[in-house]
């Protein structure tokens, strides 16, 4: 567990006890408005004064971290609210991977850091061990791991940071019995439009032959398909319609037991590689599946792209 410590009038998130994280208890009286605006480590510094604010409970990726108020310029140079919400919201659905155990501790130290008297980053380790547990998840989805969150970055563990606390402090292997990211399943139509809002194309295809390889599975489209959802797809793209799933090849996915029958898919282009994104069994009597596909042009799509999106925690 972690406490925080006075040591040379900083206060430190360091691995020994749990003794006074904020909003654990009263740290509401840590609101410091004179703060002078300083040079930080790493080539940051904040061009105005910070605040203390409380943070928003529509700021869902930070909610209930454990504390109730944060900084703001926050860590990532975000100067107001709406732009620091707007941000942290495409970071939600990686959260409800549960890719490691301190992901929400690792990206709320930046984008709502509590309220100290100086910046505290988190630990280069910290970074690390959700980067190696994390990084394979977004790969999936055709998204690097971002340059923001280069781990070279922060601070090295014996230098003023925040420590790995609430997990292991090596890389957590996803579940053998954990099926396939693009194989998590949406069940209700909101749910399924929000898909079909971040990816760039959706097309109804039967399914001619399945590839694994190289720890990825290509699924190559029969010749007759329908394209609910054209996005950046060529004539070229359509006619020999290949589609890669990343970090596939170890995992299960139960859509994929029979190829007969049709199948929604959704994905995104990268370069030249199409990648799936999700993929569900066509069912003409689903009426979720219906009315999504019906309305995904009317659906009130978010203006950020979401990191990455699927079947999250309901």
């Amino acid at each position: 567990s972690a406490a925080i410590a006075a040591c040379t009038g900083l206060f430190v998130l360091s691995p020994i006890n749990r003794a006074a994280l904020p909003g654990e208890q009263g740290t509401e009286h840590y609101d410091y408005y004179g703060w002078q605006p300083e040079s930080l480590p790493h080539g940051r510094f904040y061009g105005r004064e910070p605040q203390c604010l409380d943070i928003p409970a529509d700021m869902q990726l930070c909610r209930d971290v454990g504390y109730k108020r944060m900084r703001l310029p926050n860590l990532l140079e975000h100067e107001t609210m709406a732009e620091a919400k707007q941000q942290a919201g495409s970071w939600v659905p990686l959260l409800a991977k549960q890719c490691h155990t301190d992901t929400q501790l690792f990206l709320c130290s930046l984008f709502a850091p509590v309220c100290l008297d100086r910046p505290v980053y988190p630990c280069r380790s910290l970074c690390e061990v959700v980067r190696d547990s994390c990084a394979p998840v977004m790969e999936s989805y055709g998204f690097p791991w971002p340059e923001m969150l280069h781990c070279a970055k922060f601070p090295s563990d014996h230098e003023l940071c925040i420590a790995v606390q609430f997990g292991n402090s090596k890389a957590t292997p996803p579940p053998v019995s954990k099926i396939c990211t693009q194989c998590e399943m949406e069940h209700k139509a909101d749910g399924m439009m929000e898909q079909m809002c971040s990816s760039d194309f959706v097309v109804k295809m039967r399914i001619k032959e399945m590839i694994e390889e190289n720890g990825e599975r290509r699924l190559v489209a029969a010749q007759k398909k329908k394209v609910l959802k054209l996005g950046p797809l060529k004539r070229k793209d359509t006619k020999k319609m290949v589609l890669h799933m990343r970090n596939a090849g170890a995992c299960p996915c139960p859509q994929l037991d029979s190829l007969s029958g049709s199948f929604l898919v959704m994905g995104r282009k990268v370069g030249s590689r199409l990648l799936l994104l999700a993929i569900y069994p066509w069912q003409k009597h689903n009426k979720e599946m219906k009315f999504a596909v019906k309305f995904m042009f009317s659906y009130p799509c978010p203006l950020y792209h979401p990191l990455l999106y699927g079947a999250g925690q309901h």
